[in-house]
């Protein structure tokens, strides 16, 4: 099992520490460091900042947000990080959310798988350098009855084929990213629960005539080591709640769905009830116990390396880890520690 770190979001006044463990990360061997967006900083200005103070790990969105470009665009910025990083870029997409597709994007949330599986499809088209054609339900290029011609993209990616990951968390998501994708970037999970996940993703790969192998399940997993279990979980409590709480509005919240899929429903619909109540951090205190412990990884280090084989059990390939709280030093301290702990499991590469 490899390990990734995720960055989040840049904007929120760490951003020199972000970097500070992403060069850590590079330093020690970590396979690859992701950076998000949503309605903030966009995460291939934040990618390439990254690539270019750094040597040999993977640069990767988790994610680029399907509403906010066009498909042509998306293989544009991809190709040109790739360059740029010396082949060092993985592609993580999503449909992000309804409200902010169509209160910052301006771009319908109608029909998201369908629009996924048309994205991706363009997306690897204009990746192979293919003239770019395509008569979809949401995509039609070049437009009908235009001057519009169908274009090759000019720039040469260094891979042979840019990685395409997906961020899914509902079943039918899940099936399709297991089909079109080359990974998937999963959030709360769980090893406990992951079986269900993995039966559709394999269902997925089965549609292409494959199975696992070669599949990259990549979790992002809050890490905070000490020897209060208490205090490593508060840390985590109110990410969990934003997320289960805020994502979405009440009728529509895919991490709120997750929980409740998980066992969870009646602590999912109290934070749900408190985060929109704005009660915040009634929302955070209200996160069970449980729940933070089997999506988290918290307390003592020899707790948490015995921690690590139930998600290599699980399946998951790439570890990516989101080091949640302390200062600058305590968090790189974390950095350091966890290729230590994977190694005392065994489950180095």
């Amino acid at each position: 099992m490899k390990l990734g770190i995720n960055l989040g979001y840049w904007g929120a006044g760490n951003d020199a520490d972000n970097l500070a463990l992403a060069r850590e990360a590079d330093r020690l061997g970590y396979a690859v460091a992701w950076a998000a967006e949503a309605y903030g900083s966009d995460a291939a200005t934040v990618l390439s900042w990254v690539a270019a103070q750094t040597e040999r790990i993977d640069v990767g969105s988790a994610i680029f947000q399907i509403p906010g470009r066009t498909p042509a665009n998306t293989a544009m910025t991809a190709a040109t990080l790739d360059t740029l990083s010396g082949g060092r870029f993985r592609l993580g997409l999503g449909v992000s959310g309804p409200q902010v597709s169509e209160g910052w994007h301006g771009v319908r949330f109608n029909k998201p798988l369908a629009r996924t599986r048309e994205y991706v499809a363009i997306v690897r088209k204009a990746l192979a350098r293919e003239r770019l054609v395509y008569d979809g339900e949401f995509f039609t290029l070049p437009l009908p009855d235009g001057p519009g011609k169908a274009l090759t993209l000019t720039v040469h990616p260094v891979r042979e084929s840019i990685p395409i990951y997906l961020a899914a968390v509902g079943p039918k998501n899940l099936e399709l990213a297991g089909e079109i994708a080359d990974g998937w970037l999963a959030i709360f999970y769980s090893p406990e629960y992951a079986g269900e996940q993995m039966t559709h993703l394999l269902a997925g790969r089965q549609k292409r005539g494959e199975d696992m192998t070669g599949f990259d399940v990549v979790p992002t997993v809050p890490v905070v080591l000490g020897d209060d279990l208490q205090a490593c979980a508060d840390p985590v409590r109110a990410y969990a709640a934003l997320y289960i709480g805020g994502m979405g509005s009440r009728d529509k919240n895919f991490y709120n769905d997750l929980a409740a899929r998980m066992g969870y429903e009646e602590a999912a619909t109290q934070v749900q009830d408190l985060y929109l109540g704005r009660d915040y951090a009634g929302a955070a205190n209200a996160v069970p116990a449980d729940f933070i412990d089997r999506t988290s990884l918290i307390g003592p280090p020899e707790r948490v390396r015995d921690r690590l084989g139930a998600y290599a059990e699980s399946g998951v390939t790439t570890l990516t880890i989101a080091v949640y709280s302390g200062s600058l030093d305590e968090r790189l301290a974390t950095v350091r520690r966890m290729p230590e702990l994977l190694a005392e499991a065994g489950l180095a590469e």
